[in-house]
């Protein structure tokens, strides 16, 4: 007899993974049957898990953390054993802002410390002629989208709470956001990014790993205590999409997996085949851009959490006052990624292989990352009149 699930996603590849597991027979291998239910907005995802009619579900990496946490919603204890996709966001903005920024550029504007500045010199320009204030879209304010954004504009002297405006929207909004004119860009996963290059509306500016090179973007996420009444099943789970990660990640399947993805998602396979290749095109005039690091599904120990993330993230919250640092706050924090759930069920420790970066993060900017120190961390930064610690400006 199988184990049925009910799992929850937002249509965007990073929840390839759990697509793979459901419709290419691995969560069948485990024992298991899963009924994939897409969802709009990651409040719905949120709300569904927390209350019991998902079982687990496709997440933002810091939403488990807040949701733990009990900020910006009821308290709800989260645990993370398996990390779905590393990267593969993108910051992508409209024809008219990506003109705005190169005329003022200082050097290469696929640099973000140059493309920051120029973010810098626009605002104000704007604010001279009193031009309306730039939005910015991302998908939730506990999310990557958020805080790469923030940390960009930060680095630039942009305060993303006083010169611009962020705005939440639902991952598939963003494109038609951006077409009419509601926001002048947006951090988002793909496909969205792509799909507004191939719409004629988007240049993409930055990939998510120019930002930070490392960063557990989705999570698959379960409630702590449905983890521990059901020990053997969260095993098998994670099982089936440590297999399916790496059957998607196999160049051979790559056809296979952009057919599952693109009905799931509702993306065309091509974009799909380029956002898994790593090899988008940026800007309407059909430039193109590759990392190997754009989007990570299994390559680099991409699934084990790491606890050094659920650190970061929780950093984010304080630097931008959504949590205060607490010794009890850290407590939480260190309980919600969960390698040793991920280690027992594969089997095995992870190999001894080196993380790049060394602090496991890779920001493009500022000290590196000491989990262990997040108040030394945010007091390396300098702190604006209000008191909001901030990256010292690039020169």
């Amino acid at each position: 007899m199988k184990t049925h699930l009910r799992i929850g996603y937002i249509p965007l590849i990073d929840a390839t993974p759990i697509l793979v597991a459901a419709d290419h027979g691995f969560a069948e291998a485990e024992g298991l049957t899963i009924d994939l239910v897409r969802e709009v907005s990651w409040s719905n995802v949120r709300d569904k898990l927390n209350l019991g009619l998902f079982d687990a579900s496709h997440m933002l990496a810091p939403l488990p953390v807040a949701s733990s946490l009990g900020i910006g919603h009821v308290k709800v204890p989260l645990i993370v054993p398996f990390t779905l996709a590393l990267n593969g966001n993108a910051i992508t903005v409209s024809p008219s802002l990506y003109s705005e920024l190169a005329a003022v550029a200082d050097g290469d504007i696929t640099d973000p410390r140059v493309s920051a500045r120029a973010l810098h010199r626009v605002v104000a320009d704007r604010r001279a002629r009193g031009a309306p204030v730039l939005n910015f879209g991302m998908t939730f304010p506990f999310s990557n989208h958020n805080y790469q954004l923030r940390f960009w504009m930060a680095a630039g002297g942009v305060d993303p709470d006083e010169d611009v405006r962020l705005v939440v929207l639902p991952p598939p909004y963003m494109v038609e956001s951006l077409t009419s004119g509601h926001v002048d860009c947006f951090c988002v996963g793909a496909p969205w990014n792509s799909v507004a290059v191939d719409n004629g509306v988007g240049h993409i500016l930055h990939f998510g790993c120019d930002i930070v090179r490392r960063m557990s973007e989705k999570v698959l996420a379960v409630r702590e205590n449905w983890a521990n009444d059901n020990p053997d099943t969260l095993s098998a789970l994670i099982r089936a999409l440590a297999k399916a990660a790496a059957f998607a990640e196999d160049p051979a399947n790559l056809a296979a997996v952009c057919e599952t993805v693109g009905v799931r998602v509702g993306a065309d396979a091509e974009v799909i085949s380029r956002t898994l290749k790593g090899a988008l095109k940026t800007t309407t005039e059909g430039e193109t851009r590759s990392s190997d690091e754009y989007i990570l599904l299994e390559r680099g120990q991409a699934n084990r959490p790491d606890t050094a993330h659920a650190a970061w993230m929780y950093a984010d919250m304080v630097r931008w006052r959504q949590a205060p640092l607490s010794a009890e706050h850290r407590a939480i924090v260190e309980s919600v990624f969960r390698p040793e759930l991920y280690d027992r069920a594969v089997g095995h420790a992870p190999p001894a292989e080196v993380i790049d970066p060394p602090d496991r993060i890779g920001a493009f900017v500022g000290p590196a990352f000491v989990p262990s120190d997040i108040a030394g961390y945010l007091d390396s930064w300098r702190s604006r009149p209000n008191g909001r610690p901030r990256l010292t400006v690039v020169r």
